[in-house]
């Protein structure tokens, strides 16, 4: 922290009042924002999803277990992985406790990735989690919604982008046992859904940058005296929580 203004505390005062007003301006734009998201038409799901879980193979409708909302976190593990990306670890981390809470309102939180069910259950298991997890490898689903990519698409991105991509790919793929073109194979994402009588629909879907509000530690971060304090070296810091501290 070298770049500083030093002041009274009636010039303190005088400034927070100042950002108070943009930050309730903040506010206000981002309730606007969620209404719109709310008024989004509803798109009906056509074909008939099933996944792999705990319990078996089921259909999506099921995943809703009883509630009339599901909200899927796509999460990055694919088939060539062997271990799930770690920002998106950092996601299901911020989920996880919070589970109870959105099941009190009616909703239910799921993760889905293109990898083999085993994987996901042997990495759950190593990370803690209680969410539920389940696989798309044998459907469409994600790669319908544009989470998952074929291996020949994953590595057209690689050879078109070259080293125009950022270095956390890099270091991603390195981190969850694949090389680029196999990281690239997926992409993160979050969908809402809605089961209304005997049909689905799909509300809401973003990805990337989208995602923050799901980073609960960088809206901790935006309010910490140095930020996020990332620079060039965006998201490289983020590790799995059992590996800070050389753990």
């Amino acid at each position: 922290m070298t770049d500083r203004t030093t002041g009274t505390r009636e010039e303190w005062l005088a400034a927070r009042e100042q950002l108070l007003v943009r930050e309730k301006e903040h506010t206000r734009l981002g309730d606007e924002l969620a209404r719109l998201r709310r008024e989004l038409p509803w798109l009906r799901l056509e074909k008939e999803y099933r996944l792999d879980t705990d319990d078996g193979e089921k259909a999506l409708g099921a995943l809703f277990e009883g509630r009339s909302q599901l909200l899927v976190y796509h999460f990055m593990f694919g088939p060539s992985y062997e271990a799930g990306c770690p920002v998106n670890s950092s996601i299901a981390d911020s989920v996880d406790r919070v589970l109870p809470h959105l099941s009190a309102r009616d909703v239910t939180f799921v993760l889905a990735s293109q990898a083999p069910l085993e994987k996901l259950q042997a990495y759950k298991r190593r990370m803690g989690w209680s969410v539920s997890w389940v696989s798309s490898a044998r459907s469409d689903f994600n790669f319908d919604l544009g989470f998952s990519h074929t291996a020949e698409q994953a590595r057209a991105t690689a050879a078109q982008m070259g080293s125009a991509l950022p270095p956390i790919v890099e270091h991603n793929a390195r981190a969850t046992g694949t090389d680029v073109a196999g990281y690239l194979t997926e992409s993160p994402g979050f969908s809402t859904f809605v089961h209304d009588g005997e049909s689905i629909y799909l509300r809401y879907s973003t990805t990337w940058r989208g995602l923050e509000f799901l980073l609960s530690y960088y809206p901790i971060l935006d309010r910490a005296p140095n930020g996020r304090d990332e620079g060039e070296a965006w998201q490289l810091w983020i590790r799995r929580h059992d590996e800070y501290d050389g753990k």
